[in-house]
């Protein structure tokens, strides 16, 4: 195994290991009013195996990151710029909700699995830099999930589970929802 390692070592170059403009904002302009760069094995490919990955979440004023979860990795988040209030919700039976303001140099853990969101409270850009123990932690974005799955959920499951009217159910599988991916 040593060998294969120190053969893959021997095959890489610099910019297996790099990646440049994590310092750049990126656009807000959208609906939910964040944005988030993710930077995982998939954009430095050095990052295989490691257990590591990181992204950058712009926030507009009141921007959003809606409830989401990452199945394969715990999350540690930092505010570099502006106040977020962020939470998650514990799994069943509580289904309880752990939630913050954080300002500038604050960290909040978020475990893995756990649906959790964050916005901006603020009338200024806010930025976080998220960090996760996975090199591919996944995202879920719960509402594209269950209302935008492709097919999608029969109707009468989501009238039953979310005790709403049919209606409404229609009304929601049929919006345009953001991958903030």
């Amino acid at each position: 195994m040593e060998n294969f390692a120190r053969t893959q070592i021997n095959l890489s170059t610099a910019d297996d290991f790099f990646l440049s403009g994590i310092n750049i904002p990126r656009s807000t302009s959208n609906p939910l009013g964040s944005n988030v760069t993710r930077i995982t094995v998939d954009q430095i490919p050095s990052l295989n195996t490691l257990g590591i990955s990181i992204a950058r979440i712009d926030f507009a004023p009141y921007g959003v990151n809606p409830p989401h979860t990452h199945p394969r990795a715990t999350e540690v988040l930092v505010v570099l710029e502006g106040t977020l209030y962020v939470g998650f919700v514990t799994s069943n039976p509580d289904n309880r909700l752990f939630a913050k303001i954080l300002n500038k140099g604050d960290v909040i853990v978020f475990p893995i699995g756990l649906i959790h969101f964050q916005i901006n409270m603020g009338q200024t850009n806010a930025v976080a830099l998220p960090h996760f123990n996975s090199q591919n932690p996944g995202f879920i974005t719960i509402a594209n999930a269950v209302f935008g799955s492709n097919p999608p959920i029969n109707p009468d499951v989501l009238t039953k589970a979310f005790q709403l009217d049919m209606d409404v159910i229609n009304y929601l599988q049929k919006q345009l929802w953001l991958n903030n991916d």
